[in-house]
C-alpha cells in the first residue's frame, strides 16, 4: 500500500515523501528581496517532499502586499538563489509560485501610484492590504486592455525563467484565492465582453495560456497549478458554474501533462463543506478526471485526512500550509505520531516588533 512517505516523481520533479508544504505568504522581504533570514526558513523545513515556495509577484503591478518577494527582474533572482541552494543543500526540493494579485492590490502599491489591474472594474468589498501607510483598503479596479493581455503573459514566463536561473526545481502558477486569474475565471467578478469574457472558453482563456506558455519556456514536467474552485477568499464570489468552469480549464489543461495541479476544497484557510453557506457541492474526483495527471489535494489536511487521502488514492501527495509555519520538522512529527506546535500569535506576517524571526525561524525541531 502506498503511503504518505513513500516517494513520488511529479513531472520531472522527484519528491522523498508525499508531503508538500503549501505556499505561505509571510512577507519578510523588504524591498521585494528574498534574504538570507528567508534562506533559514525554507532550509528548515527541507524535509518536505516539495516546498512550493511563497507567492513571488510576476511584475511590478501583480504586487498587492507590503514585503513580499518579486521575481520579475535578475537582481530579484539572484537574491532566490541562496533560497534554493540552502534547501537543495538539506536535500529537498522548491519550486517558484508565481503571483498576480490583480485587484487585490492598493495604489500606493502600485506603479506611479495607478489603479490596480483586474479582468473588471468591480471592486472587493472590506478586502485589506499591506502597504507602507498601513492597512488600507483595496483600491477599485480597472480592466486590463486586450493590448496589455499580452505583456501579462510575458511577465509570467519572464518570472518562471528567471525562476529557473535562481535554481527552482520548477514553477507552480497561482490560479487561485481571488487573484488576477481567478478575477479573469469567474462570471461573479469578469464582466468583459472580448475575448477573454462571456463564455466558459473566454473566461478561462487568459489562464490556460499562461499556463501554456509558461509550460513551453521551462517545461510542463516543472510547471504546476492551483486551483480553488470554491473558494471565497479576497471576496470572490461563486462562478455560477463552478463545476463546468473548472473541469474546462482542466481538460485544456489535460494534453500538456503538466507536473501536478494542487487543488484547495472548500474555503481556502477555512471550511471545506460550503453547503451550510448556500454553496452547491463540488465534485473534486470529476475534475481529477478531467485533469488525467498528478494530483494534489490541499485544506486543513489532518495527519489522519492526508494519510488515508494517499493510502486509498484520493491524492497523489498532500499540501499541507500553517502546521509547517510552526513545525519546521512537520514530516518527521507526522511519521512519528508526535504532537504539533501551535502558532505564535501576531508574527504570521512578519509583525512581531522583537524582530522579523520571531514566529519564522525560532520554532524548535524535535530533539
Amino acid at each position: 500500500m502506498t503511503t504518505l512517505f513513500d516517494p513520488i516523481t511529479l513531472g520531472d520533479i522527484a519528491l522523498s515523501n508525499r508531503i508538500i508544504m503549501a505556499p505561505l505568504t509571510r512577507t519578510r522581504a523588504p524591498g521585494e528581496l528574498a534574504n538570507a533570514l528567508m534562506a533559514q526558513y525554507y532550509a528548515q523545513r527541507a524535509s518536505a517532499g516539495l516546498i512550493i515556495s511563497e507567492a513571488i509577484q510576476v511584475c511590478p503591478e501583480g504586487r498587492g502586499y507590503l514585503h513580499t518577494p518579486g521575481l520579475y527582474t535578475p537582481e530579484q533572482a539572484q537574491a532566490w538563489r541562496q533560497v534554493t541552494d540552502a534547501v537543495h543543500a538539506q536535500g529537498g526540493r522548491i519550486i517558484a509560485q508565481l503571483w498576480h494579485v490583480g485587484r487585490i492590490s492598493h495604489e500606493a502599491l502600485q506603479p506611479g501610484g495607478g489603479a490596480p489591474v483586474s479582468s473588471s472594474n468591480k471592486p472587493t468589498h472590506n478586502v485589506k492590504v499591506r502597504t507602507p501607510e498601513g492597512a488600507r483598503m483595496a483600491s477599485t479596479p480597472r480592466p486590463l486592455r486586450l493590448d496589455e493581455i499580452p505583456g501579462v503573459i510575458a511577465a509570467y514566463v519572464q518570472a518562471a525563467r528567471h525562476a529557473m536561473a535562481a535554481g527552482f526545481d520548477g514553477v507552480q502558477i497561482h490560479g487561485a484565492n481571488g487573484y488576477l486569474l481567478e478575477q479573469f475565471l469567474r462570471d461573479s467578478i469578469n464582466e468583459r465582453t472580448d475575448a477573454y469574457g462571456g463564455t466558459i472558453a473566454n473566461r478561462a482563456r487568459l489562464l490556460i495560456e499562461v499556463v501554456q506558455a509558461v509550460a513551453a519556456a521551462v517545461g510542463p514536467g516543472r510547471t504546476a497549478l492551483r486551483l480553488s474552485p470554491i473558494t471565497p477568499a479576497n471576496d470572490a464570489p461563486q462562478d455560477s458554474n463552478a463545476q463546468a468552469l473548472y473541469e474546462h480549464v482542466a481538460r485544456e489543461l489535460a494534453p500538456l501533462k503538466l507536473a501536478f495541479l494542487e487543488v484547495v476544497e472548500g474555503a481556502t484557510g477555512g471550511p471545506r463543506d460550503l453547503t451550510e453557506q448556500g454553496v452547491k457541492p463540488f465534485d473534486y474526483a470529476a475534475l481529477r478526471r478531467a485533469f488525467g495527471g498528478p494530483w494534489v489535494l490541499n485544506n486543513g489536511y489532518t495527519r489522519d485526512m492526508a494519510l488515508q487521502a494517499v493510502a486509498n488514492g484520493t491524492a497523489d501527495a498532500v499540501s499541507i500550509g500553517r502546521p509547517f509555519i510552526s513545525n519546521p520538522d512537520l514530516v518527521r512529527r507526522l511519521r512519528e505520531n508526535a504532537p504539533l506546535q501551535p502558532l505564535v500569535g501576531g508574527t504570521v506576517y512578519g509583525v512581531s516588533p522583537e524582530g522579523d524571526a520571531i514566529g519564522y525561524t525560532d520554532y524548535p525541531a524535535l530533539a
